[in-house]
């Protein structure tokens, strides 16, 4: 699975779905966008779910690798 990464720390709040959603939606069937965030993704999670079709909530993955870091992996059906 080829994989594409944002690294969202330094990105302002209202910025970030966006530049995820637009990264998603580049992305091939089979591929997945991975973030790396300073909280845990469960907003998004629920948004994607809810708003695109393409999102593979079962493959969906996210991991604390460190004080206020998480990597998260969108895989896109």
């Amino acid at each position: 699975m080829a994989a594409q990464q944002l690294d969202l720390r330094e990105v302002p709040p209202p910025e970030r779905h966006p530049k995820i959603f637009e990264a998603f939606e580049e992305l091939d069937s089979g591929e997945a966008l991975t973030l790396v965030n300073d909280h845990e993704p469960t907003p998004l999670y629920h948004q994607l779910s809810a708003e695109v079709p393409a999102f593979d909530a079962e493959g969906y993955q996210v991991d604390e690798v460190g004080p206020n870091e998480y990597v998260a992996t969108l895989p896109k059906k």
